[in-house]
């Protein structure tokens, strides 16, 4: 596939048709996701790749708590976990994830419920010792550190793509992370960036929305005429 269709073709996938993705196909994923860039050159990523079917059923387990969280702030027309928010607002619909996780119980269940069942299961850590975050000291939420780590994630998804595989990013287990660092021994220096999910995906959405170049992009300033062709 070519870099650019890749690029522009590459969708979010939740849905697996259960095909066993061998460990050899996962090594040559992460063989080719380990040139991507990170600062100083210092790979600060660990992956850990989740076989074990109890710590699956853990990792799901961890995961549902958060996702039930981001459901009932996303029906509350918020966007969930947003670092500005209206917080007496996100608290209330917080409040509510038990409703959310009960009408879930009643139903087939989605991603999050069956996540134990994805074929791929990649726990992704950051080594904080060679993480170079320049904003640490920041009077809001820390934000640089993820682009020494957060793009070898996305490399694993173009190259799962370029072989017929899809999957997620996904960060919610990361509220839990106390309990994965006794689940899955980790260190006091790793954190968690998040979980890949991969597998051969029953519909690869390639039709991608996105905003314009205009509506994101500006000269000089942020309030600058949008910068166009």
């Amino acid at each position: 596939m070519e870099l650019r269709d890749a690029l522009r073709t590459t969708g979010a996938a939740r849905e697996f048709d259960g095909t066993v993705v061998p460990r050899e196909s996962v090594y040559d994923l992460l063989d080719t996701a380990r040139f991507a860039p990170s600062g100083g050159n210092r790979q600060c990523w660990r992956v850990v790749l989740v076989e074990d079917p109890s710590r699956k059923r853990a990792l799901r387990d961890l995961y549902l708590p958060g996702w039930y969280e981001y459901v009932a702030q996303a029906q509350a027309g918020l966007v969930p976990f947003a670092v500005v928010t209206d917080e007496v607002k996100a608290a209330a619909a917080i409040s509510r994830a038990g409703e959310v996780a009960a009408e879930a119980a009643g139903g087939p269940g989605g991603f999050a419920e069956h996540l134990d069942e994805v074929p791929v299961l990649l726990l992704v850590l950051a080594d904080l010792r060679y993480v170079a975050a320049v904003d640490r000291d920041a009077d809001r939420c820390t934000f640089v550190g993820g682009a020494s780590v957060y793009p070898f994630a996305w490399s694993i998804l173009l190259a799962a793509r370029d072989v017929g595989l899809g999957g997620v990013m996904t960060t919610m287990v990361a509220r839990h992370e106390a309990e994965l660092r006794g689940l899955f021994a980790l260190e006091p220096h790793h954190c968690v960036a998040g979980v890949l999910a991969l597998g051969r995906p029953i519909f690869q959405p390639t039709k991608l929305r996105r905003a314009a170049v205009e509506e994101f992009a500006t000269l000089d300033s942020v309030d600058g005429a949008p910068f166009t062709r």
